[in-house]
């Protein structure tokens, strides 16, 4: 059994419910962090008890900040990981590559190295309290890979600029005006409507789904 400390892990009646459990860090990600979700995500890829993977943050603050800033202020990097990289690339690929709808379940702040990762979900689903947004720019950091390219895909080439050369805040309201979330409910009912969706793609054809996600 793969055991976790920075993640957890379950499955629900063909749901994988992918939590990142650093709440006391905003569910902002070290290295190990990042090693444990790609872990998470494989093991959902190659079981057949899973058709429909959710990515989250515990607790109500946040769904995730990006890399934790705090830790690399103090040891001045990320910690220690399994390959000694950073292995944020490789966990991009996987959500995008698992063939298996991925459902973003977002929690409060979607910053950063966060809101990439809602990004990169097939779909969002959001509480009201949800916000998002990018800060790269204004500690000289920027997303060279998946962050800036497939979120022009997501919302148009003008509005991802101003998501990143702006380092606004945006509300779940205006993130679904402009496409970045499919729905936005209350906080109390975020992981019931993930169930539903879920549900509902649990219905459908897996190889028809996985054909459609690789497009």
């Amino acid at each position: 059994m793969t055991e976790f400390t920075d993640i957890t892990y379950q499955v629900d009646n063909g749901l994988a419910w992918i939590t990142i459990n650093r709440p006391e860090r905003y569910n902002a990600f070290r290295a190990r962090t990042l090693d444990e979700l790609i872990r998470a995500f494989k093991l959902a890829w190659a079981s057949s008890e899973v058709g429909v993977i959710c990515l989250t943050g515990a607790g109500e603050k946040a769904f995730c900040t990006g890399g934790d800033q705090k830790q690399r202020a103090e040891t001045g990097d990320y910690g220690p990981s399994e390959t000694g990289l950073f292995e944020v690339d490789t966990l991009h690929r996987v959500i995008r590559d698992v063939p298996k709808p991925v459902i973003a379940a977002v929690n409060g702040f979607a910053i950063g190295g966060g809101h990439v990762l809602h990004v990169l979900c097939d779909l969002t689903i959001a509480a009201e309290n949800a916000v998002f947004g990018q800060n790269g720019p204004r500690v000289g950091s920027f997303d060279a890979g998946f962050g800036t390219g497939y979120l022009a895909r997501v919302v148009g080439e003008k509005r991802a600029r101003e998501i990143w050369f702006l380092c606004r805040r945006y509300s779940a309201q205006q993130a679904a005006e402009w496409g970045l979330v499919n729905k936005v409910v209350a906080a109390d009912r975020l992981k019931s409507e993930v169930r539903a969706w879920a549900d509902e793609i649990l219905m459908l054809s897996p190889t028809a789904l996985k054909i459609l996600k690789q497009s």
